[in-house]
């Protein structure tokens, strides 16, 4: 799994006008699941996540994760371009992106994974068209990947 990790001030998701899911300081997390990869991917990315020290401590050294910042939380969004591959062409192939059902089980237990960890995390809606609205914070933007191998 591959996940775009974006700090964040404040951020939401809304689908058709309506906003499905928002969050005040944290991440805006967006994930993409591999084609190989299985559900011990989803919960070893949430993991990283949930760990994942890019908040600044009292002396402005990114030393903090989200479980030593009150009040934090991850909005978590679903999507397959994150694995869009442009090497050999000018439009992505999305060829090495899991299926729409795999892609969703994987999601979804990733984002259960956060929740076990103790992490507030709301989502955006899985396949659909999102506008998503973030204030980036820094700005700091890490890439996590796990590969299909990792167990």
């Amino acid at each position: 799994m591959r996940a775009v990790v974006q700090r964040v001030s404040k951020a939401s998701v809304s689908v058709e006008g309506l906003e499905v899911g928002k969050c005040g300081a944290g991440f805006v997390v967006w994930v993409a699941a591999h084609r190989s990869d299985t559900p011990a991917q989803a919960e070893k990315l949430a993991q990283r996540i949930a760990g994942l020290r890019i908040f600044n401590d009292e002396q402005g050294k990114m030393n903090l994760s989200l479980a030593e910042v009150p009040g934090s939380s991850v909005l978590a969004i679903s999507n397959f371009t994150v694995y869009g591959e442009t090497a050999k062409n000018r439009r992505p192939s999305f060829i090495e992106a899991a299926p729409f059902e795999a892609g969703k089980v994987l999601f979804d237990r990733f984002v259960e994974t956060l929740r076990d960890l103790g992490t507030r995390v709301e989502t955006g809606v899985f396949g659909a068209q999102m506008e998503v609205c973030a204030v980036n914070d820094g700005p700091v933007t890490v890439i996590l990947d796990v590969p299909p191998s990792v167990e």
